[in-house]
Formats: C-alpha cells, structure tokens, sequence
C-alpha cells in the first residue's frame, strides 16, 4: 500500500524520470478490477490525456499526483502500484491503466487489492481524504510539533487505540497500517494499548519514533516490502511485517504475535510492548 514513505519516493522518481515526457497512447485496463476506482470514466481517459506532456510529481498523504500541461492532473493512492518502463521492455500482461511516451517507454498502474487511479480535467481533484492530505502538516516536516500530535490526545475518545490513532480516519496522513508497526514497535506500544492510559512519557516517546521511523523509512527509499517505480524493494529493512513475524523479537528474543485487528494485521512483541492500564 501506498504510504508516506513510498509516496515521497515515488514522487521524486516521477520527477527525474518522467517529467517533459509526453503521452502517446492511453490503454485500459487488461483485466477489469472491481476494487479500482476511478474518478469519471476511464474509458474517457484517452481523450484527456493523449498529447499532454508530465510536468512535475509531488506526493501528499497517500497520494501521489502527476501534474501534466493543459491544467490536467492524474492522482494515483492506497493500493496503486506505479512502474516505469524503458521502451523494449516487456509489457506486463494484466494492468489497470497504461500509458506510452513519444520514446516509447511506458508507464504502468496496477492494483492489488484496492487503489484510486484518477485524471482531473480541471486541476480540481474532489476527494475528501485528498484534500486532508493536502491541508495536513505532513508528520515529517518541522512544522510538526509534539503539541500538534498532542492535538490528537485531545480529542480521543476512551476507546481509541493506538493502532486506531496512527492508521484510520486519516488522522496523521501517509501513515497506515504498513509503518504503524515499526513506529509501535520503536516505541515500545502495544497496538491495543488505550492511548489515553499512556503516560505523558509514553507520548513523547511515540512522537519521536513517529517522526525517526518514518524519515528512516524514507531515507532508505521505502520499505522493503513495497516496490519504486523502477521495481526495485525499498531499502529500509521492516522489523514487523509479513516478512519477518516469524522470526523472534530482535530486541528480547521473544515470538512475536500476529493478529488480525482493525481491519489488518498487527505484528508486536508480547514482551516489548506490554500494554500500560491506569
């Protein structure tokens, strides 16, 4: 999925390879995908984008758009998958949408499970978790302060976990349900655990893992269990994911834990992120 670190990767690799780049030829999808979503027809999509040249690439959120001449701007996010081609290369036999340069290098989108592909004619994207990303201070940026974080204490409800409070309801956007392991896990906090019995302690420590997990994640390019737009695995090495629960816990030796909660799976060490009650 795309998350905050492979957007901001994702986006700058547009810009160095795509931009002035200028579409030849629109084709749609090989293999219909009901969980693709997209804004009007893309049947239509041909007709926008054809003769359009890439402009520039900049990422929000979980969103990446690519801004092309005549006011027109493609937004790709969540589960869309972005690949460049050079032209020989071998076309992929199933895809969502694929459009072709005046070189003949190509670029492909595809979706796992779900994803956004998007063209606006207008320069106007209507899309209500867009424009949080868009108005949001990005958790990267030094304009994001502990008390902007604090923000979000004061406003849960007695419920509210702290998985809950990373990755749903776009409360911190770019970061989902991927990263939240690794910032968790960093901050010693169980998935479950009640964010208001966290100690004041407790949310500065998950303010700084929050901030050094992600600019760690992004200095190595993404995860490595996601992929660029050339192919290639991200290079920052995930301590819980699907790839490595299985081992023991890299701090105690511990087994970590795999459970299905809040609409994914979660991955903690029972040992290191025990949950704190008042």
């Amino acid at each position: 999925m795309l998350e905050l670190p492979e957007v901001l990767t994702l986006s700058k690799q547009a810009n160095d390879v795509l931009s002035g780049k200028t579409i030849t030829q629109v084709f749609n999808a090989t293999k219909p995908h009901k969980f693709t979503f997209y804004s009007g027809d893309p049947l239509e999509y041909g007709k926008l984008l054809v003769g359009k040249t890439i402009l520039s690439s900049k990422g929000y959120g979980m969103f990446v758009d690519f801004y092309l001449s005549g006011n027109v701007i493609m937004n790709i996010g969540d589960g869309v998958s972005a690949r460049y081609y050079n032209p020989g290369d071998k076309v992929p036999a199933n895809y969502q949408l694929l459009l072709t340069f005046e070189d003949e290098s190509f670029l492909v989108f595809t979706v796992a499970m779900y994803g956004f592909i998007s063209a606006y004619p207008d320069g106007v994207i209507d899309n209500k978790y867009y424009t949080i990303s868009r108005e949001s201070i990005s958790p990267l940026s030094d304009a994001y302060t502990e008390a902007e974080f604090e923000k979000l204490f004061a406003s849960a409800k007695k419920t509210l976990t702290a998985k809950a409070l990373l990755a749903t309801e776009q409360r911190i956007p770019g970061v989902g349900n991927g990263v939240t392991q690794d910032i968790l896990f960093n901050a010693g906090i169980h998935p479950k655990q009640k964010v208001l019995d966290l100690s004041d302690g407790q949310k500065g420590v998950l303010f700084k893992s929050l901030k050094d997990t992600l600019m760690a994640m992004t200095s190595g390019r993404g995860r490595d269990t996601q992929t660029d737009l050339y192919g290639n695995e991200g290079g920052y090495k995930t301590i819980l994911s699907s790839r490595t629960w299985k081992n023991p816990c890299p701090r105690c030796g511990s087994v970590i834990v795999k459970e299905a909660y809040l609409g994914g799976s979660v991955y903690y060490c029972p040992e290191c992120q025990k949950i704190r009650k008042i």
